[in-house]
């Protein structure tokens, strides 16, 4: 996906910089930096969903059966 975003002069040279010296495209440089940046975010938000049902008093599969016998 695309997106536009305003960085500063003094980043961008920077960014341009660091790219070339790693040999990788400027956009690909910033694809890896997002990434990286993100990735404890996403370790916790998955973090988060496990055992969410752990309180339910129901067996997930039988819940699961209990609602496809209402189709």
């Amino acid at each position: 996906m695309r997106t536009l975003i305003d960085i500063p002069e003094e980043d961008l040279k920077l960014l341009t910089q660091v790219a070339k010296k790693l040999s990788v495209s400027r956009a690909e440089f910033v694809r890896q930096v997002v990434t990286t940046s993100l990735a404890p975010h996403r370790q916790k938000m998955n973090h988060a969903a496990f055992g969410a049902w752990s309180d339910f008093p129901e067996d997930g599969v039988a819940y699961q059966e209990r609602m496809r016998a209402e189709w």
